[in-house]
Parts: C-alpha cells; structure tokens; sequence
C-alpha cells in the first residue's frame, strides 16, 4: 500500500522540502504533497503556520511530524490523538549551541564594554577564567545539554536544572523547585532553554530573580513566556540584573514600543538564535517514517501531559 504525506507548513517552505524529502524517502511508494484527502494522509510534516488545526477528518493518520522543536501549539489539540513527534535536528541543536556560546562568551569577557570603550582610556580589566565563572542552563533537553556540554569543555563552571532529575557526564544537575532556587544562587549567567508549558511560564520572576547574585546576566533564546517582563524590567532598573540578552518575546515581532528596545541593559536578537535547517530537518522526518514503516518506535515523541 502506497503511503502518503501531507506537507502543511508555512508554503513558501514546500519548494524547498519537496525535493528533499522526495529524495529522503527514495526507493519508498509514497505521494508528499499539500494537498491530499484527508482521508488517505498517513502522515503530516506539520508546522503551526501550515494552517492546520482539526485533525479528525484524518481517519487512517499514523503520526504528526513538526518541523518545530517547540509544540506548544499543538500538543494541547484534544482532535489530535495519534503520536506527536517534535523536531531534533543536529543543525537546530548546533546552530543553537553557537549562539549562546557567543554570547556567554560575550559577557565572560565583557565585550560589550570593550566596543563602548572610545573615550581613549586606558583601563586594563582582564576577565576572570571561565572556571571562576557559574553558567546555570535551565532545561536540559538536547538543545540544553548540548549548549552546556561545549560551555562545561570550555571550562566554565555549569549548572544545569530541569523539572525532573537526569544525569549528565561533566555537567552539575539540579531539578525541582529547590533544585531552581539552589542554581539561581550560584549563577553569575543564566541561559533559558526551557519548553513554553503552564509549569514553566515565568520560571524567571520577580522572586526567582532576587535570589541571583547582583548584577548577574540573562540569556534567553527558549521561550518568551519563560520571563515576567514587567519583573525583568524592575529588575534592570535596580541593577539586581546587569544586562539581558532576548531572542525572544510573547509578541513577535516585539512592538517597536516595547520597553526593551529602548532599554540600556537589554539587548535584543530578533529570533534568530537557531532556525531548523531544511536538509537535516527532511532527514530527520524521513528516518521517523521509515522507522514507522518497519514496525521501529518513532523517535522525539512528545509527552501530551508534559507538553513537551
């Protein structure tokens, strides 16, 4: 029996993993399209901004395959009752590890200050090592562990948190809300990497921010919902937070209005801290059917409950 695929993302998108995923899945009887009857889809490569949101008519669906690492947006759709696989993909996950290893770096060395420095004083003020330096990484999925595996061989000091206890060679766990509260103590830099789920929304607050050392550093290119804006802002204005570095915001675009562009302590990036790369995304799509397809487990399947 033939197999058939629904693409429904962004359709700009299409021309570009057609031919990829076409290759991917050569040697296999299958029909990729954007267009297909419901009733004959056995799967769907699926993005939020595909358009789709009733999966009922899909009678003979086997699995949904986002394209993104996030799912917050579809993993609470109560008409999708089939496996659910979020995107993990070597060049999300590498392209994410470079964007906040630089920018810890960035801080580490206070390169910021460096570029600023035109007045023609000569101010000598070398940076400590990365050892005597403490970079907290809450969460701790691929993306997480990866970021602090490359900080830790660096020589940094990393401590990363999680909701739920995992054991990581080289890297100092914590989990649970003491584990949290014992993390942000010791952190001079704190990278957010969390999933956007009701348990994580406002993991940074104006509670958890008072207890980091004053003038400690924030990195998020997670979620937006990870931080109380309003309790980062005050935060910003005491000096208890030195500087912010946001890749992203509950409303995006950010509203040219909003306080953090003008902010002297804020830097924003405008969602650019990883992208999935199109021809190792279509790979990893195309190993989850193939493995389907041979009676394998799919892999990156999401916990409903968890959301993630």
């Amino acid at each position: 029996m033939s197999i058939n695929v629904l693409f429904s993302a962004r359709p700009a998108l299409w021309p570009i993993y057609e031919p990829l995923l076409t290759k991917g899945l050569s040697g296999m009887d299958v029909t990729i399209a954007t267009d297909l009857p419901p009733e004959r889809v056995d799967y769907v490569v699926y993005a939020p901004n595909g358009g789709l949101q009733d999966f009922t008519p899909y009678t003979r669906l086997k699995a949904v395959l986002s394209l993104w690492a996030g799912v917050e947006k579809i993993a609470g759709n109560e008409t999708l009752t089939v496996p659910l696989a979020r995107m993990v993909d070597h060049g999300l996950t590498q392209g994410m590890t470079e964007w906040v290893v630089g920018h810890v770096l960035r801080y580490h060395l206070g390169m910021d200050r460096h570029i600023t420095m035109q007045d023609g004083v000569w101010a000598p003020d070398p940076p400590p090592l990365a050892s005597q330096r403490t970079v907290c990484v809450l969460g701790l999925g691929a993306l997480g562990q990866a970021a602090a595996g490359v900080l830790s061989s660096l020589g940094f000091n990393v401590i990363g948190w999680s909701r739920t206890a995992k054991t990581i060679p080289g890297i100092r766990s914590l989990h649970g809300p003491d584990g949290l509260r014992r993390a942000l103590t010791q952190a001079d830099i704190v990278v957010l990497l969390l999933p956007d789920t009701p348990a994580t929304e406002n993991t940074l607050n104006a509670e958890t921010l008072a207890l980091l050392p004053k003038g400690a550093r924030i990195i998020n290119p997670g979620r937006g919902g990870l931080i109380d804006d309003d309790a980062l802002l005050q935060a910003l204005d005491t000096g208890q937070i030195a500087h912010a570095t946001l890749d992203v915001f509950r409303t995006e675009p950010l509203p040219p209005q909003h306080p953090y562009w003008a902010h002297p302590n804020v830097t924003v990036t405008p969602h650019i801290a990883s992208e999935t790369r199109p021809e190792t995304a279509a790979q990893v799509i195309c190993d989850n059917i193939r493995r389907n397809e041979a009676g394998q487990p799919l892999l990156h399947l999401v916990d409903r409950d968890l959301g993630y």
